[in-house]
């Protein structure tokens, strides 16, 4: 009766003892998971109320495999949600993040489920702007040569309306007219290489007069035209971005808190930060940065639906890298998301998705 009594004792005190642990793990399974994301199309995409993207689209497959409920829960920038996830405060961040060490330090990841990498964005006229036209020519010391041809012409403007007044009776008396009439006298012959008709005053000596101010015309046309030539010809060389070594001392545009922004301080790169790929294009196309750093395949989706926009995607793929959910660190859903991961990956669900954002791979 007493050995009954005992094993009746033990089991009602391994019950208490494992009866709450039991029950908390059952309603933590229950419970509605938070879900970080972080729009960036075409993995996270928001609009008209509901969220969408090939991140989120798996997501849900996932999920709904699991038989788990959630709510989504946005963040402004990459590294709050790398924070959150850290932190607890989320249970899965969904969005095209990378793998590195040192997040795999602080979170836990799933298997990787696509193979990403860095690419540049640049703007589509590079060293074709006015502005960069004259900084050129100045820096090529052109300006000064034409601000000297400039002075010549204002002075053989004046000479030319003192020698008219004193020998042409026909030329107009009012120095107004005069100025006008030989400062176009001048600029026909600079431009063109070709004089207005005007009236042969001293002979033979006048003829060849006339033939010396042509050449001398001709030559200042060849000299704008060539130097002009050959400034648009250099920037047109030395302007192109096509790799990571043509951004040296060049203002480089990176989203808040991710790898790319790591990369390029790595590099030694000048860089400027924004909190998403909107306001990094505004500021390359209004000139705050020569090129952009980010994930190839945003890069590249982004360029396709805003082809309106003078931006273009330039050289090849660098830094490959890997994506994958994001979850706290030792966090029980870790293996069963990987699991389905892994399942959805070979019944070829992933490469579908991939198709239906991307398009089928050439």
């Amino acid at each position: 009766m007493r050995i009954w009594c005992r094993l009746a004792s033990s089991f009602i005190l391994l019950l208490t003892l494992f009866w709450p642990q039991g029950a908390a793990q059952a309603q933590q399974s229950s419970a509605p998971l938070n879900v970080g994301l972080f729009v960036n199309p075409p993995f996270v995409m928001k609009g008209n109320g509901r969220f969408t993207g090939m991140a989120v689209d798996l997501w849900e497959d996932l999920a709904s495999k699991l038989g788990r409920q959630y709510h989504y829960v946005e963040f402004r920038t990459l590294h709050d949600l790398v924070e959150a996830t850290a932190s607890g405060k989320i249970d899965v961040a969904v969005t095209n993040l990378t793998i590195n060490q040192s997040r795999a330090e602080r979170i836990d990841f799933t298997q990787p489920w696509f193979d990403g990498g860095m690419r540049i964005m640049t703007g589509t006229d590079q060293g074709k702007g006015f502005s960069n036209l004259i900084a050129g020519l100045s820096d090529a010391g052109f300006l000064t040569a034409y601000a000297w041809i400039a002075l010549i012409i204002v002075a053989a403007t004046v000479l030319l309306t003192f020698f008219d007044r004193q020998f042409d009776k026909a030329f107009p008396k009012r120095w107004r007219d005069g100025i006008a009439e030989s400062f176009y006298t001048v600029m026909s012959v600079a431009t063109s290489g070709k004089p207005p008709s005007r009236k042969n005053l001293f002979g033979w000596i006048g003829r060849i007069w006339q033939g010396l101010w042509l050449v001398c015309g001709i030559a200042v046309l060849a000299y704008v035209t060539s130097s002009v030539t050959s400034v648009m010809t250099t920037l047109s060389l030395t302007n192109q971005i096509n790799g990571i070594s043509d951004l040296a001392d060049r203002t480089v545009g990176v989203l808040t808190g991710t790898v790319e922004e790591d990369f390029a301080q790595e590099q030694g790169l000048r860089t400027q930060t924004y909190l998403g790929l909107d306001g990094a294009v505004d500021g390359l196309v209004n000139g705050e940065v020569a090129a952009i750093v980010a994930d190839a395949p945003v890069l590249e989706y982004y360029a396709y639906m805003h082809a309106n926009l003078p931006v273009k995607v330039v050289g090849r793929l660098f830094e490959p890298d890997k994506y994958g959910f994001a979850l706290p660190r030792q966090s029980v859903l870790t293996r069963p998301l990987t699991i389905e991961l892994l399942g959805a990956r070979d019944a070829g669900e992933i490469e579908e998705l991939r198709t239906k954002y991307f398009g089928a791979p050439h």
